[in-house]
């Protein structure tokens, strides 16, 4: 039943690496993005607060193929943005990671917010006293307890990402759903061992994550 497994055409391992790859960079690029998103709802200044609230409800609300197409024709191929790709792959890769960055950020925005709120106000007003700045309060005194507070949620978007990287096929990125679309071509009479095979894969990206933050999550919890 999985024989297709040996045949050397079908790089199963590279293609679940860019998987990793896709996940790692635009994890890292999505929380500094909606870290920097979160800092802008929560700002005493009304442009930045405007900003950030309208930035997060319509690219949150657009769905993510439409963003990744998006980044890849009117970037890609209209602005002639690269990103210092020289190879059709990496030009693809990169611009996919910037709409996984543009449309995450947006999650973990939110999920910061949320863990923002969770800190006490007197701990911010008592910081402001002492002279500190916002800016100072946010990253001394809230963001660490926010980020603390969400470590769940923000498990739940780090797989939610991992899933939706299988998006980037639509522009042509080598990863795991685009070798799925063309084993399902070839080995039309082993559907369910190839649906099976990449069922797993992803579980065991995923799965671990799941277990491993939320065990961090209850030892890190801010106790109120």
């Amino acid at each position: 039943m999985f024989d297709f497994l040996d045949n050397p055409q079908y790089d199963l391992l590279g293609a679940f690496w860019v998987t990793v790859q896709l996940t790692l960079w635009s994890a890292a690029g999505s929380l500094i993005w909606g870290t920097i998103l979160a800092g802008m709802r929560v700002s005493p200044v009304p442009l930045m607060r405007s900003f950030g609230t309208a930035y997060v409800n319509v690219v949150r609300n657009t769905p993510l193929t439409l963003i990744i197409i998006g980044c890849s024709l009117g970037l890609g191929q209209t602005l002639g943005v690269t990103l210092a790709g020289d190879t059709f792959e990496q030009k693809g890769f990169r611009l996919a990671v910037l709409g996984f960055i543009a449309y995450t950020g947006t999650f973990v925005c939110e999920a910061l917010r949320a863990g923002i709120n969770t800190v006490p106000p007197g701990q911010a007003e008592a910081a402001r006293a002492l002279g500190l700045s916002f800016t100072q309060v946010l990253r001394l005194i809230v963001l660490p307890q926010a980020f603390r507070a969400v470590i769940a949620p923000l498990a739940n978007v780090l797989i939610a990402l991992t899933k939706n990287t299988t998006v980037a096929a639509a522009i042509g990125v080598a990863e795991a759903a685009t070798l799925m679309k063309t084993m399902l071509e070839n080995e039309s009479d082993a559907i369910f061992a190839v649906f099976a095979v990449f069922a797993f894969g992803f579980i065991v990206l995923t799965l671990p994550v799941g277990l491993i933050l939320g065990q961090l999550a209850k030892r890190m919890a801010v106790k109120r």
